[in-house]
């Protein structure tokens, strides 16, 4: 086999690692073929496809933890690869120190413990007791400390509450290296990526717009497939794209939908308090008869630490309400309070004689791998009962993504992602008026996330939902409340765009008052006057039109980028305009911060 199509590229563009014609074999069929790929060195890629597709054997390939059947894996001399796996291979390790520590590749102490510090994670803690979000914590200490050129995630925020998600943010945002991320947060992926890869049916593309124009993209792809198909009047054309146009249709639905809960967000709203202050008013008799769980000054704590402090809120029929908050704020408990299977320490909860639950939480892991989808579903059976409507067991899995083929396949032939929505599917065919998610999006693809907001929106009876899945909650919530640590709770009408607002504006006033509290103090000595030296002036007069000239060559060059055809046709030409785009962003920045500090030194000295 001949070298490398990049190694002909100058030496300052050769990519950190590139695959070559790849075929991986998965039982008797292939799942790649013919699969290329390379990764620059100032990436920020998002890789995107259904549970199934591929991705984390495509990350291991990456990784070189995995070998192809065919094809060949070339990494770039001296480059450091780190791969943060979905599931941290914590066993056999007394402490999660010893697991971040451990050999080959091991990282230096002080860079792992500084970062676990900041992560909030004691790495004393037992390995075989410690819960997901520590696990994972230790994993983004190991991985992040070993200053890798480039960083495979898969999965990074499941198990993250918010503030850890947010750390990981900004430590991405200013990470010098490529990254690759598989992950079910879009809001994530939309603040971070700069270019998609789509694993679709062993086939990968490479679009060279971050993930929020992934979707327009996607859809113009399925378009003309569509196109295609339907001049192909056969089974097998039907098959291959009904997926597809369900995806698009879907898409088309959840936008009404979301106007729906507008709607409903405004009705909520009017019915609140003062925001924030977990009241909700009772108008009318109307109200009365739909309310479903009502709780008055509730108090809980364990010891010494108070949980819940005076929580009060009355929930309506068909109100979905979002629990967010840093992990051991409560979220649970409240959750437990809230469905009875906990008492208060004061207060009381009313709840509807006539509620009947239930409760999606990661129960996927407790499925047995031996049985089959009929056998999880319909007990074995052809039929399947939905709410009391008898349904084919085919037509139903249809509904949740799969082919009607997989009803005879087994549990254990399924990823991760797969178990998530057939457990969703047996669930939601239960008859109930209340439905409990935990953490409901960890694992699933983004389509699936797609149906489970319709499913979710659609659902007649109560919603109540734990996630740290900050546009899911967006997309689904009538109403949010936020727990803070302390036993305070804040009840926002909407999702966490709502809630985010009303801690920022809380943070603000919060720093106002100790501005306002100098200000009446005596003024000190007035200080000699100072003025900005002739080449700040100079910096701070001129970078915002130079600012202005690198944003729109940016965009020039990553209009030319975005042409799918481009890397087919010319390789040397893309490599060239991909090294001169990252060169701009690079400057863009530079001049950015420059500004930022000459802007900060200008309003000091006003």
């Amino acid at each position: 086999m001949g070298s490398p199509a990049w190694q002909a590229l100058p030496a300052m563009a050769a990519p950190i690692i590139s695959l070559e014609d790849i075929a991986i074999r998965q039982g008797e069929g292939l799942l790649f073929e013919e699969l290329s790929l390379f990764i620059g060195a100032k990436d920020r890629l998002a890789l995107i496809g259904r549970n199934g597709a591929g991705k984390t054997t495509l990350l291991r390939l990456i990784a070189g933890t995995l070998e192809a059947d065919r094809g060949r894996r070339s990494v770039q001399p001296g480059r450091r690869i780190v791969l943060l796996p979905q599931d941290p291979p914590v066993a056999g390790f007394a402490t999660l120190a010893d697991f971040a520590l451990a050999e080959p590749e091991a990282p230096a102490r002080h860079e792992v413990e500084a970062i676990a510090t900041q992560l909030g994670i004691d790495l004393s803690i037992a390995a075989e007791t410690a819960s997901g979000g520590e696990r994972r914590r230790a994993a983004l200490a190991r991985a992040l400390a070993q200053a890798p050129d480039l960083l495979l995630l898969d999965e990074p925020t499941n198990h993250l509450d918010l503030q850890a998600i947010d750390w990981l943010e900004d430590w991405l945002t200013r990470f010098s290296g490529a990254f690759l991320v598989i992950s079910h947060d879009r809001t994530f992926l939309t603040r971070l990526t700069k270019a998609c890869l789509w694993l679709d049916r062993g086939q990968l593309r490479r679009q060279e717009v971050g993930f929020g124009g992934f979707e327009a993209w996607t859809e113009a792809v399925y378009a003309e497939e569509a196109k295609i198909a339907d001049k192909l009047d056969t089974k097998i054309a039907q098959e291959l794209h009904w997926l597809q146009r369900g995806v698009t249709a879907r898409r088309r639905r959840n936008q009404g939908r979301l106007e729906r809960l507008h709607v409903m967000r405004a009705n909520r709203k009017a019915m609140l308090g003062v925001a924030g202050t977990a009241r909700l008013g009772l108008a009318t008799d109307d109200v009365k008869s739909k309310m479903v769980i009502e709780a008055e000054a509730v108090t809980k704590g364990y010891g010494d630490r108070t949980i819940i402090r005076d929580f009060a809120i009355r929930i309506q029929r068909g109100d979905r309400i979002g629990l967010v908050g840093p992990n051991g704020a409560g979220k649970t408990t409240l959750l437990k309070l809230l469905t009875g299977e906990i008492e208060p320490d004061a207060g009381r909860v009313i709840r509807a004689k006539t509620l009947n639950g239930i409760t999606i939480d990661q129960q996927r892991k407790l499925m047995d791998p031996n049985r089959r989808v009929r056998d999880v579903l319909a007990d074995g059976g052809d039929w399947i009962d939905v709410r009391g409507v008898k349904t084919h067991v085919q037509g139903y899995v249809k509904q949740f993504l799969f082919s009607p083929s997989v009803i005879d396949a087994k549990i254990g032939t399924f990823s991760g992602g797969e178990r998530s929505r057939l457990l969703l599917a047996r669930e939601f065919a239960r008859d109930s008026n209340l439905l409990v998610l935990d953490e409901p999006t960890n694992d699933l693809d983004l389509e699936t996330l797609d149906l489970l907001q319709e499913v979710i929106a659609d659902y007649e009876g109560t919603v109540l939902i734990v996630s740290h899945d900050r546009d899911f909650l967006d997309r689904t919530t009538t109403m949010t409340i936020g727990l803070d640590g302390t036993g305070r709770a804040d009840i926002v009408a909407g999702g966490y765009k709502e809630l985010e607002a009303l801690w920022a504006e809380r943070a603000a006033k919060a720093r106002k008052a100790p501005a306002k509290a100098a200000a009446a103090a005596p003024p000190p000595p007035a200080a000699p006057k100072r003025k900005l030296s002739f080449k700040d002036q100079h910096d701070l007069d001129r970078l915002p039109g130079e600012i202005a000239k690198l944003e729109a060559a940016i965009a020039a060059v990553e209009a030319k980028l975005a042409d799918p055809g481009l890397y087919a046709r010319n390789p040397v030409e893309f490599q060239r305009l991909t090294v001169e785009a990252d060169a701009l962003r690079d400057k863009l920045a530079t001049a950015e911060e420059r500004w930022l500090e000459v802007a900060e030194m200008a309003e000091s000295l006003a």
